[in-house]
């Protein structure tokens, strides 16, 4: 991997030099153009920390949890994961402490354990990608972005339990 990262610096090089391409410049004018991406990206982002955390720490996510429990455990979704379900599509660091708190209460082979670690794998945290890319192109997401993204969460949601099932046992 090292000596491929190598040669491909080699060959940008070569080809900069071939083109007589002041790389110097170009570097600057491309860090440049992304501190200005990332300085625009800043409100979006701590807007979206702040809710994040105003809604877990306020308790909401626990009053939906219980809220939620007739539906989950009629689906067979672990209750240890409706948690989980309600953070991953929010925050990426939140739905990781959220599965550390899923393996460190349950055994890492038990039911519970191995749907969080599916849902992990089978979601997205939505609201942060939808956030980070729209605001990245200066553009106002229209709801079917909300409304496809959300649904592929559910199903994602839905099928893993399933998948565990018919996989793991």
């Amino acid at each position: 991997m090292n000596l491929l990262m190598a040669f491909i610096v080699a060959v940008v090089f070569v080809v900069a030099l071939i083109k007589k391409v002041d790389i110097f410049d170009a570097f600057c004018d491309g860090a440049k153009e992304n501190l200005k991406t990332a300085a625009s990206l800043c409100p979006t982002l701590i807007l979206l920390v702040t809710v994040i955390k105003m809604f877990t720490e306020s308790g909401a996510s626990d009053v939906l949890s219980e809220f939620l429990k007739p539906v989950t455990s009629f689906l067979g979704f672990p209750e240890e994961c409706t948690s989980l379900m309600l953070v991953r599509p929010i925050s990426g660091s939140g739905s990781l402490a959220v599965l550390d708190e899923i393996l460190s209460s349950s055994p890492a082979d038990s039911f519970a354990a191995r749907v969080a670690c599916v849902m992990m794998g089978a979601t997205e945290t939505t609201l942060y990608t939808i956030a980070v890319y729209f605001a990245a192109v200066k553009a106002k997401p229209q709801i079917g972005v909300f409304i496809s993204s959300f649904s592929a969460d559910i199903a994602g949601f839905i099928i893993a339990p399933l998948t565990v099932r018919l996989f793991l046992g």
